[in-house]
């Protein structure tokens, strides 16, 4: 896959190679951990994590379930979380005695995975861990435990696998770094 527009990207942060070797790492480190149960429920938060998820899912041998809550922090047009969490699409099911695993994209401030798991840990579930592609530790102001890292990257705004730039490039099959003097005018 091609950026159409080459002038929106500053560098290619992780390539498609790395990070679907990493995502295996994880699925045999997540398959390793959870050989216990067959309660496993993948979580994804939508819309970032859904790449993530289908090629983890993939790379996972113990049997598992998936389901999708979609939330928001970011007001129109926003580059930042206001902080202000909601939930937009609920589960589709009840997770009591499961092991949830959440499946995201990104954790940046923590806001909102730790409103997830509050509201998640509310439903009695057997477990809650998270399981992110990318972590910007530099950039939280709640402490939030992962379990499951794939690439701890530096304080730049990013897209692509997954993660969007005005609902756009989630296609793409790395992680780049934004271009600010052409983004941000």
């Amino acid at each position: 896959m091609i950026l159409r527009d080459q002038s929106l990207l500053d560098e290619i942060l992780l390539d498609a190679d790395t990070i679907q070797a990493r995502v295996a790492e994880l699925g045999a480190e997540i398959s390793r951990d959870y050989a216990h149960t067959d309660h496993l429920l993948l979580v994804c938060i939508l819309k970032g994590g859904v790449v993530f998820l289908t090629d983890l899912m993939r790379h996972i041998d113990v049997p598992h379930e998936i389901d999708f809550l979609a939330v928001t922090s970011y007001g129109a047009g926003a580059r930042e979380s206001t902080g202000d969490v909601r939930i937009v699409m609920d589960l589709s099911r009840p997770v009591q005695e499961k092991h949830l695993l959440i499946v995201e994209d990104i954790i940046d401030s923590g806001h909102t995975l730790k409103f997830v798991m509050d509201v998640l840990s509310a439903r009695n579930p057997a477990s809650i861990k998270l399981c992110t592609l990318l972590d910007k530790p530099s950039r939280r102001t709640i402490p939030i435990p992962v379990q499951y890292t794939g690439f701890q990257i530096p304080d730049k705004f990013v897209f692509g696998y997954g993660l969007d730039l005005d609902e756009k490039y989630r296609n793409l099959p790395f992680v780049g770094v934004v271009k600010k003097d052409v983004y941000f005018k």
